[in-house]
C-alpha cells in the first residue's frame, strides 16, 4: 500500500505540472523536441485543453521542414485567438514571433484585450522571442463564496477558464507559444470602474488593460476592475474579498473611483463621508495583507468651456481621494490633473479623439453617432496609461524597475493621434457597454 500511495501522489504532482507547464509548436510540420504540436485543424478546446479558439481561420506556412521549431508558423489574414485551460495564477508567456524566409509584425493580446506586445517586427529570414505576464482569475474565493458579477461578466474571457491570446496586425507569424504557472511576481490588483477595467470590445477601452504593455516580466497585473462600480459596491460583490484572497505580501492595490459614487446620494454619501471611509477601509485591508496601496484619482471627464479649458464634473471626489492620501501616507497618482492636461494639450476639438467620438457608419451595424465624453479609446487609454507610468515612477514604487520605456511622458505634450497605429481587436460592438 505504501508503495501504491507513493505511486499516486507521483501521477497527481506530474498531472499538477502538466497542467501548468505548456511548450506548443504551431504549424503543420514535425514538432520540436518538447513541444506539442498545434496545426490548424486543433480547435477543440473544449476536449483537448488548448486549441483555436473562437471559430479563429488560420494557415500553417511551411518555410524549411528541417527546422521543426522555426521552419513553419501560422497566420491569418484576420485576428486569431489560441487558449490553454490553466488553473488560477500568473503566467510567464513566451512567444517565437517571424518568418525564416520573409518579415512579420504581430501585435498579442491577452484575456479580454490586455495589451502584452505592440507591433512586434521580425526582419526578413528573423525570429524572436518574446516574454510577458498574464494573471488568470476565477470567481472563487477561497475564503468562501465567490465574486458577484453581473451579468455582462459571464462569459468574459477575464472569468473563463482558459488563458485566451490574441495575435493580430498586417502580418502575424507565429512559431511557437510557451506557458509555464509562476509564483514570483509581483502583482499589481486594480480596483475601479469602466475607466480601468478590461474593456470587452472595441472601440472603448481603458488604461487597465494597457499599462500591461509598458511593464517587463517581474510585475503581473491583475484588473479587478468592473464597470458601473463604486467602492461600495466593488465591495458589495466580493471582489476586494477576491484581491485580498490570492494577494501576496508586496503585492499593490491601485483603486481607482469617483464617477460612480459621485452619484450616490444617500445621507451618508458624498466625497467627504462614505467615499473617504471606503478608501480608508481598503487601504487598511490592503495593509493587513502587507499590500502596498496606490489611490489613483480619477480620470477627467471631456468637458470645456468656451474658453477652451475643462470643467471639473466629479466634484469634491478627486480632492477627497488626494486628502485620504495624505492623511493615510499612502502614494498618490494624481490621474485626474494629468488627463485634464491631456484633454487641454488636445483642444476641445482634437480632444474627442482620445474618447469613443465616431461618426455614423464609421463601424458595421453603426447607424448612430458614438459621442462618449467618459470612456476611452485605444488611443486615449494608452495615453492615460502612460500617465500611471509616471506616477509610479514620481513616487518611486518598487515596481518603478519593471517600466519598459523610461522616457519621461509630459501629458501636456501627449503622443498625437496621427502617429498612433494600433490594430482593432476582433472583439467589438457599436453598442455602449453599461456604468461607467
Amino acid at each position: 500500500m505504501p508503495f501504491l500511495c507513493s505511486a499516486s501522489i507521483a501521477v497527481n504532482a506530474f498531472a499538477q505540472e502538466a497542467q501548468t507547464k505548456f511548450k506548443f509548436d504551431f504549424g503543420s510540420g514535425e514538432a520540436a523536441k518538447g513541444y506539442t504540436k498545434v496545426t490548424p485543424q486543433d480547435t477543440s478546446v473544449a476536449t483537448k485543453g488548448y486549441g483555436f479558439d473562437f471559430g479563429s481561420k488560420v494557415t500553417a506556412v511551411t518555410r524549411d521542414a528541417k527546422k521543426s521549431l522555426t521552419g513553419d508558423y501560422i497566420t491569418a489574414d484576420k485576428p486569431f485567438y489560441f487558449s490553454v485551460n490553466v488553473p488560477e495564477g500568473n503566467y510567464k508567456v513566451t512567444v517565437t514571433l517571424g518568418d525564416i524566409k520573409g518579415e512579420s509584425t504581430t501585435t498579442v493580446r491577452a484575456e479580454s484585450r490586455r495589451l502584452m506586445l505592440e507591433k512586434a517586427v521580425t526582419g526578413n529570414g528573423d525570429t524572436k522571442k518574446y516574454t510577458f505576464i498574464v494573471n488568470i482569475r476565477k470567481p472563487q474565493i477561497s475564503t468562501g463564496g465567490e465574486v458577484k458579477r453581473n451579468a455582462r461578466e459571464i462569459g468574459k474571457y477575464d472569468w473563463d477558464d482558459k488563458l485566451t491570446l490574441e495575435f493580430n496586425d498586417s502580418h502575424p507569424c507565429v512559431d511557437a507559444v510557451e506557458v509555464e504557472k509562476v509564483d514570483d511576481q509581483i502583482t499589481i490588483f486594480l480596483a475601479g470602474n469602466s475607466t480601468v477595467v478590461d474593456q470587452d470590445e472595441e472601440p472603448w477601452c481603458a488604461w487597465g488593460q494597457m499599462i500591461t504593455r509598458f511593464l517587463k516580466p517581474g510585475v503581473a497585473v491583475a484588473d479587478h476592475a468592473e464597470s458601473g462600480l463604486t467602492l461600495g459596491s466593488f465591495l458589495g460583490s466580493h471582489r476586494l474579498d477576491k484581491v485580498l484572497s490570492v494577494a501576496k505580501p508586496g503585492d499593490y492595490l491601485f483603486i481607482e473611483f469617483g464617477h460612480n459614487d459621485q452619484k450616490e446620494k444617500g445621507p451618508n454619501d458624498g466625497a467627504y463621508k462614505s467615499y473617504t471611509e471606503r478608501f480608508k477601509l481598503f487601504i487598511n485591508r490592503a495593509r493587513e495583507k502587507q499590500m502596498i496601496p496606490v489611490i489613483v484619482t480619477s480620470t477627467a471627464r471631456r468637458n470645456f468651456n468656451d474658453s477652451g479649458h475643462t470643467i471639473n464634473n466629479l466634484g469634491d471626489y478627486p480632492d477627497a481621494a488626494r486628502k485620504v492620501a495624505k492623511d493615510m501616507n499612502v502614494a498618490l497618482i494624481d490621474v485626474n490633473a494629468m488627463t485634464t492636461k491631456f484633454y487641454e494639450a488636445l483642444g476641445k476639438d482634437n480632444s474627442t479623439k482620445a474618447f469613443v467620438h465616431y461618426p455614423a457608419n464609421t463601424f458595421p451595424g453603426q447607424t448612430k453617432a458614438l459621442a462618449d465624453n467618459t470612456h476611452f479609446n485605444s488611443y486615449g487609454a494608452y495615453e492615460i496609461a502612460k500617465c500611471v507610468m509616471e506616477g509610479i515612477k514620481s513616487n518611486h514604487l518598487g515596481i518603478e524597475k519593471f517600466i519598459i520605456d523610461k522616457t519621461t511622458f509630459d501629458p501636456s505634450h501627449p503622443d498625437t493621434v496621427e502617429n498612433f497605429s494600433l490594430p482593432m481587436s476582433g472583439k467589438w460592438s457599436v453598442e455602449k457597454p453599461a456604468g461607467n
